[in-house]
C-alpha cells in the first residue's frame, strides 16, 4: 500500500507540472534536480521501459558536444544532465553549457563561460550537473566552472545582469580569511531551497588549503544569505575539537559531493570531507569537527540541527563522497522517514531525517594507534552494526590474486610488509594497506532507492591502495625536487611517469618535449582539470619547480630551505598508490567491481552481482557514475570501463539489455518522459582509469 501511494502521489505531483508556454498540450515528466529530485533518491516513476519490453531499447539521439580532447583523453563528462519541460540542460568536456530539445538532441543555446579566456583551452575541471531555480516566470541556472559561481536565464543561456557581478559569484569571497591566491572551485551543483542556492566547494587537500564552509547564496541577486563554519570560530560547536585558532589556518572538511534537502521540513543535509592535510594531522590534532560528517542544517538559516561524525580525525582520505539518499524505512514495524549515507569504506549510516537518531546500533570500536612523529590518531572510529558493509573491507592472504603465480608471488611479496587490518589502519613509512581504496567503496556517482523493496542500490569498486608517508626532514635535494616532492609526486609519481589518482593522472616525463615554460608556469598556478593551482607559491617556487618538470634543472643536493617550499609537516604523501600485480592489474582476487542490493530495513544485503568487464570476462571494473531505478522495475548504469550502458533487474540484479557507447559513460544517467515516451540519456565523457574521451550525450528508448 506504502508503495503504491508513492506511486500515484508522483504520478500526481508530475502531471500537475508546469507545461511549457510553447508547447501548451505537451506533458513532462521532469528530471529537474541532480540525481533525480532533492532526496537523491536517483529514482523515476516511469514504467513505459519495463522488464517486458527493455530489449527493444534503441538509440533515439545523439548530441556530440563537440570539445572533448580526443588526441591526449584528458578530458571528461560526469555530468548528470537536467530535463525540464523537454528542454536537457547540460555541459560539455571543456565546461561549455547547453540547453537542447530533449527529444532530438537538438541545441537550443550555448553557454562558454570562457568565450574571452583564452586559458580555456586547458579545461578547467569538471561539472556533475546544474541546479535549477524558478518563481513560475523567470527561470535561472545555476551552476560553477572555476572559482566562478554563474546564473544564466534558462530560455536564453545569458548571464543574468542581476546576479553577483554581471551573472558571477567569485568563491573566494565570504570565507572569513583571505584567500583570494588559493585554490578552490565547486565540482557538485548546489541545491536550491525557495529563494537560495546552498553550495559546497572542491579545495586544496594539501598545500594552500581553504576552509570548506558551506555557503548560501540569494539566486536572484548573489548575495550571500548565511554561512556554516565546517571548521568551527570560536564559541561554536565544535570548536574544542581543533587546536585553537585552527579556523585561521586549517582547510578542507568541505561539502564537495553536493547535497540532499527535505524540503518538507527545512532540512538541507550536507556530507563533508576530510580535513587538510589528508595524511598527517599533527597540526589538527582532536577529533576535527565538522570534518566528516553528515550535516543536518537548517536550509533558511544554515543553524545545525544535528550531525553524526563518520570518520575522526581522518588520516585516510575518508571524505562523504555523495550526497546521501533521503528514504522511507520500516523500523520496529513503522514507516520512518530517514537519511542514508554511503562511504568510501563501503559502509552505510543510516539516521533518523528530523533527530539524527541511528536507525542501527553504531559501535566506537578501537582502532590502531600512529607511531608517525606528531601524530595523535582517534583511539576509536564509529562502525554500524548495520547496514552490512556493501564491498570487502579487509584484504587477507586469502584475498591476495591467483590471477598467475607471478603475480600472486608479486602481490605477495608487498602485502606481506604493508600494515595491515580493518577500516583504519593509520598512514606509516612502511606503507599501509587501505581497503576500499581512495575511490571507494562507494563514490560520487551515489546510490539509488527502490521503494518498493527499500533496498539501497550501489555499485562499488574493490581496489586496494597503499598509505606511504616519506619522512620529509631527511630530504636533503634542490629546492626544485623538494618543491616537486610536496605539490606534485602524490599525483604525478615519483619519476613523472603519471599515477592512478582521481582515476587516472598523466605522466609529465615528457613535458619539455611539447610544453614551453610559460605553459608549464600557467598550469601551475592556474591549476588544469583535476588539479589544483599554486597560486599562493612565491615566484621562485613556480619557477623552480617548472624547471623541474622540464628537466632544465635536476639540480645537485642543496638544501630544501634555500627555496621556501610552503611545507609545514614532518612527511610528505608518496603518492595516490593503487595496489596492483606487475602487469597492472588489481591486487585481490576478482570482482573489481559489483552492483549491490542492500535492504534498508533489515539491514541485510539482498543481492550483489559482478558489475564490468575487462579483457572479455566478467571480472569487475572500478566504475564511477552513479545507478538510476524506475517503477519499470529496472536498473540503468553506465559507469564502468568497459564503455557499457546496461539495464539490469532491480529485483535480483539480472542483466536483462546492454549496449556500447563510444567512450565509458562515468556519469549517471537521466531519465525524463516527453507526451508520454520514455528516454533514458548518459553523457559518455571517458578520460578516466587511461581510458579515451568522449563528449557525447546518448539517448535511449523504445522504437515507433
Amino acid at each position: 500500500m506504502r508503495y503504491f501511494l508513492f506511486i500515484l502521489s508522483s504520478l500526481l505531483i508530475f502531471a500537475c507540472q508546469e507545461t511549457s508556454t510553447d508547447q501548451d498540450t505537451s506533458t513532462y515528466t521532469n528530471w529537474d534536480n541532480y540525481l533525480g529530485d532533492k532526496e537523491s533518491s536517483h529514482y523515476s516513476p516511469l514504467t513505459q521501459i519495463n522488464k517486458d519490453n527493455v530489449q527493444q531499447l534503441e538509440l533515439l539521439w545523439t548530441y556530440d558536444a563537440g570539445d572533448a580532447d580526443t588526441i591526449k583523453d584528458r578530458t571528461q563528462i560526469q555530468c548528470n544532465p537536467l530535463v525540464i519541460d523537454g528542454v536537457l540542460y547540460g555541459s560539455s568536456p571543456r565546461l561549455k553549457f547547453f540547453a537542447l530539445d530533449a527529444a532530438t538532441g537538438e541545441q537550443k543555446w550555448l553557454f562558454d563561460p570562457y568565450a574571452d579566456d583564452a586559458y580555456e583551452a586547458f579545461g578547467m575541471g569538471v561539472n556533475r550537473g546544474l541546479a535549477y531555480w524558478t518563481d513560475g516566470t523567470e527561470k535561472r541556472l545555476l551552476f560553477t566552472a572555476s572559482d566562478q559561481l554563474y546564473s544564466i536565464d534558462a530560455k536564453t543561456g545569458e548571464l543574468d545582469p542581476d546576479f553577483g557581478n554581471q551573472g558571477q559569484v567569485d568563491l573566494h569571497e565570504g570565507l572569513g580569511r583571505p584567500v583570494d591566491d588559493l585554490f578552490i572551485n565547486s565540482n557538485s551543483p548546489g541545491i536550491v531551497y525557495q529563494d537560495k542556492l546552498i553550495l559546497g566547494s572542491r579545495v586544496s587537500e594539501s598545500s594552500g588549503p581553504i576552509p570548506g564552509h558551506i555557503r548560501a547564496y540569494d539566486v536572484r541577486t548573489g548575495e550571500m544569505d548565511w554561512i556554516f563554519h565546517t571548521i568551527p570560530h570560536p564559541d561554536e560547536f565544535g570548536y574544542d575539537t581543533w587546536p585553537e585558532d585552527a579556523w585561521q589556518y586549517s582547510g578542507g572538511a568541505n561539502a564537495w559531493a553536493g547535497f540532499s534537502l527535505d524540503e518538507e521540513r527545512g532540512i538541507v543535509y550536507a556530507p563533508t570531507g576530510s580535513a587538510s592535510f589528508d595524511f598527517y594531522g599533527g597540526d589538527r590534532i582532536g577529533d576535527n569537527l565538522f570534518a566528516n560528517s553528515l550535516l543536518a542544517l537548517d536550509a533558511k538559516t544554515g543553524e545545525r540541527i544535528w550531525h553524526f561524525q563518520t570518520v575522526h580525525h581522518d588520516l585516510w582520505d575518508r571524505d562523504l563522497p555523495a550526497p546521501p539518499t533521503l528514504v522511507q524505512v520500516e523500523k520496529d514495524g513503522k514507516q520512518v522517514d530517514a537519511v542514508a549515507q554511503i562511504t568510501k569504506s563501503a559502509l552505510i549510516f543510516l539516521f533518523d531525517r528530523e533527530t539524527g537518531e541511528p536507525l542501527f546500533p553504531i559501535e566506537e570500536r578501537p582502532v590502531l594507534a600512529s607511531d608517525l612523529e606528531g601524530e595523535m590518531a582517534a583511539t576509536t572510529q564509529p562502525i554500524p552494526t548495520k547496514p552490512l558493509p556493501f564491498a570487502r573491507t579487509t584484504m587477507e592472504k586469502k584475498d591476495i590474486t591467483r590471477r598467475t603465480p607471478e603475480a600472486y608471488d608479486y602481490v605477495y611479496n608487498i602485502w606481506k610488509d604493508l600494515k595491515k587490518g580493518e577500516y583504519f589502519v593509520p598512514p606509516s613509512v612502511e606503507g599501509s594497506l587501505a581497503f576500499p581504496g581512495f575511490d571507494g567503496g562507494g563514490e560520487w556517482g551515489g546510490s539509488a532507492f527502490d521503494p518498493e523493496t527499500d533496498n539501497l542500490i550501489i555499485n562499488a569498486s574493490e581496489m586496494p591502495v597503499i598509505i606511504k608517508m616519506n619522512l620529509y626532514e631527511q630530504v636533503n635535494v634542490s629546492p626544485a625536487l623538494a618543491s616537486y616532492q610536496v605539490h606534485c609526486q602524490a599525483c604525478h609519481g615519483k619519476n613523472m611517469e603519471g599515477g592512478s589518482a582521481f582515476g587516472g593522472v598523466p605522466a609529465i616525463a615528457d613535458a619539455g618535449d611539447r610544453l614551453d615554460k610559460a605553459t608549464v608556469k600557467k598550469i601551475l598556478v592556474n591549476g588544469k582539470g583535476a588539479m589544483p593551482g599554486f597560486g599562493h607559491l612565491e615566484d621562485a617556487q613556480i619557477d623552480a619547480l617548472s624547471d623541474y618538470i622540464l628537466g632544465e634543472e635536476m639540480g645537485a643536493a642543496t638544501h630544501k630551505n634555500e627555496i621556501k617550499t610552503d611545507w609545514d609537516y614532518p612527511y610528505t604523501f608518496d603518492g595516490y598508490t593503487r595496489f596492483k600485480d606487475h602487469e597492472g592489474y588489481p591486487a585481490i582476487t576478482p570482482p573489481w567491481g559489483t552492483l549491490n542490493a542492500v535492504n534498508l530495513s533489515t539491514g541485510e544485503l539482498s543481492w550483489k552481482i559482478t558489475l564490468g568487464e575487462r579483457d572479455g570476462e566478467l571480472l569487475g571494473t572500478e566504475s564511477y557514475g552513479g545507478p538510476v531505478v524506475t517503477a519499470g522495475g529496472l536498473i540503468f548504469i553506465a559507469a564502468t570501463s568497459d564503455s557499457k550502458f546496461r539495464v539490469f533487474d532491480k529485483d535480483n540484479g539480472e542483466l536483462l539489455w546492454e549496449t556500447d557507447l563510444p567512450a565509458p559513460g562515468f556519469a549517471t544517467p537521466a531519465v525524463y518522459a516527453i507526451d508520454g515516451k520514455q528516454y533514458v540519456v548518459i553523457a559518455a565523457g571517458g578520460g578516466k582509469l587511461g581510458k579515451r574521451s568522449g563528449g557525447q550525450y546518448l539517448a535511449f528508448g523504445l522504437g515507433e
